[in-house]
């Protein structure tokens, strides 16, 4: 794999993973117009790890300031509780589906078709959520974390977004969208190390030093481009809302299906 190519998709993994638009999608769509074949998907699923690197930098005060009082304080216990709480689902749903995942990653349908639906979603439930009453990150009860956790769950399908699927989750659940983006923020960490960390297991003898080599770069090109988005991201959903990300998702989508179907038919 030219260092070239792994850079750029690492940038558009980092660019697109906390933005509700699926980093899996764009990287599944923009690897196969550049005729990339990445088996199983481990050059996409390993690079996602620096993107979630980037989180434990921007947030590293406040996460260290959580575990620091872990075993004095009732409030940091709770919201350790309540990020291990949402992120059990998935952690037990993906380890029964993992090969049917895989095979999703192969349908670039599957994948378009996710995009607008998804996209459609967000965009209903940003303009019909019901009142916020979460507004701190750290402070949502269990049964929010809950069912939070249950929406990343829909992430399982390429294209859905894990990020947009738990935004949606925690708009339904009364958490304003600052409080929400972070807590999907916290809630990467463990779900995408658990992701890499099955990956790695399962594919670790079969990868050569060069993919290595390929995936190194790309999870350095992800952190970095990660770190310049997060920030502007939530302060840019706090004034205008997800309209923008889901009419994105929705001309993604439908482009992804005319190159599909609608060329074929020229």
């Amino acid at each position: 794999m030219h260092n070239l190519l792994a850079a750029l998709l690492g940038l558009i993994e980092g660019l697109t993973e906390f933005l509700p638009v699926s980093s899996t999608a764009h990287l599944l769509i923009a690897e196969k117009l550049l005729r990339f074949s990445d088996p199983g998907g481990n050059f996409t699923v390993m690079i996602q790890l620096g993107a979630i690197l980037a989180v434990v930098v921007l947030y590293f005060r406040r996460l260290w300031q959580a575990v620091n009082v872990l075993p004095g304080k009732a409030e940091a216990r709770r919201f350790a509780l309540s990020v291990i709480i949402a992120f059990l689902p998935a952690a037990v749903i993906g380890v029964i589906i993992h090969k049917l995942i895989g095979e999703m990653f192969e349908n670039l349908t599957i994948i378009c078709v996710a995009l607008i639906v998804g996209g459609l979603a967000l965009w209903l439930v940003d303009k019909f959520a019901p009142k916020p009453e979460y507004h701190d990150s750290m402070q949502l009860n269990f049964r929010t974390a809950l069912l939070i956790g249950l929406f990343q769950c829909l992430a399982m399908i390429p294209g859905m977004s894990r990020s947009g699927s738990t935004l949606i989750g925690g708009m339904l659940s009364r958490v304003d969208k600052k409080a929400g983006a972070e807590f999907s923020f916290f809630l990467a960490i463990p779900t995408m190390l658990g992701a890499f960390t099955l990956d790695f297991v399962k594919s670790y003898k079969s990868l050569t030093s060069d993919q290595y080599g390929a995936i190194a770069i790309g999870f350095v090109v992800a952190f970095l481009a990660a770190l310049v988005v997060i920030k502007p991201f939530v302060g840019f959903i706090q004034k205008r809302g997800y309209g923008f990300f889901a009419l994105w998702r929705v001309l993604v989508g439908g482009a992804g299906l005319f190159l599909i179907y609608g060329l074929h038919a020229l």
